[in-house]
This record gives C-alpha cells, sequence and structure tokens, in this order.
C-alpha cells in the first residue's frame, strides 16, 4: 500500500469512527459505510494540486 493510500486509510477510519460515536453510523452497517468513505477520501487526496512550489509532502 502506497503513502497516499495509507493516509485516505487512516482518514478514513477516523471519519467512520466519529460517525458511529455520534450515532450518525451504527457499527452494525459499518462495512457499508466505510468504503464509499474511503473511496471518497482517496479520490479528494489524489485530485490535490499542490500550489507552485509546495512539495505536498508538509508531514
Amino acid at each position: 500500500m502506497d503513502k497516499i493510500q495509507d493516509k485516505a486509510l487512516q482518514v478514513a477510519k477516523e471519519i467512520v469512527v466519529k460517525f458511529v460515536e455520534t450515532g450518525r453510523i451504527s457499527p452494525s452497517n459499518f462495512t457499508s459505510h466505510f468504503s464509499r468513505i474511503y473511496l471518497e477520501v482517496l479520490r479528494t487526496i489524489t485530485e490535490h494540486t499542490p500550489h507552485p512550489g509546495q512539495s505536498g509532502d508538509e508531514d
């Protein structure tokens, strides 16, 4: 798994955990929501184009 996919996985996990904690997603339907959230996060990350002079690795 590359660095971008790993970051997307971490972000998606955090989002889903927050949704479960707030009751917006139940643990029983976690799998149906997780993949959609992960793919949307991954799409958003990969479509981002850094501004000129930005390296994109600002960790």
